[in-house]
């Protein structure tokens, strides 16, 4: 009976501390980002993650999340490692790393394959999760690097569904690119519409992603 006991403990403290999404982030820092428009994606950011709904469906699902800056072929940085968040304030403090993130590169091309290819390297450190997301955010098609589709299929063979947001300046040349070339069958492209609208775009794409809504 002790044993028994014992064992169900063990169980309960284990699903306490399941993670049910390790969720990576990419944000484009090539040279058509701005100064304005890189503060407008790190605290859009920050800002969704500090949302109640947003907050609340992460810490229930003890979700990781990571965050990469990327923009030409060599051009990709970690810049907040695997996190695992298990409470409001850990959401509070990965919300404020996120905003005070000093930009990684500047002056660079744009080249999604080679941060998907990178973004995909950053699982063999993630913790145990359910489930694998990356979210590549962006406001171009690639003027530098190789074709993403064979990545998007790596991702696919891994178990890793890709997501994205299309920052759009006119028409929708960008989100049809990523809906062609970036997600993965599975995934989906949240439009936004200029990079004003990138904080309501991410808000939503957050909560799409770790409510388990796919496709």
């Amino acid at each position: 009976m002790r044993l028994w006991a014992a064992s169900v403990a063990i169980c309960m403290a284990q699903a306490a501390h399941a993670c049910e999404t390790a969720l990576l982030l990419t944000i484009d820092v090539s040279n058509s980002i701005d100064v304005a428009e890189y503060r407008l994606q790190v605290d859009g950011l920050a800002d969704a993650l500090l949302d109640a709904e947003i907050t609340d469906v992460i810490v229930q699902g003890q979700s990781a999340l990571a965050v990469v800056q990327w923009s030409g072929v060599d051009r990709q940085e970690l810049s907040i490692p695997w996190t695992q968040l298990r409470s409001r304030t850990d959401v509070q403090t990965f919300a404020a790393q996120a905003r005070a993130m000093p930009r990684a590169f500047v002056l660079s091309d744009t080249a999604p394959a080679e941060a998907l290819d990178f973004a995909l390297r950053q699982f063999a450190d993630a913790p145990a999760c359910d489930r694998r997301v990356i979210d590549v955010s962006g406001d171009g098609t690639p003027n530098s690097g190789s074709d993403p589709r064979p990545m998007v299929r790596a991702a696919e063979r891994a178990g890793v569904t890709v997501n994205g947001i299309a920052i759009e300046s006119m028409g929708l040349a960008i989100t049809n690119f990523y809906r062609r070339e970036i997600i993965t069958r599975d995934g989906f492209v949240i439009t936004a519409r200029q990079h004003r609208d990138y904080p309501r775009a991410i808000r939503e794409k957050l909560l799409r992603e770790l409510s388990r809504i796919l496709g």
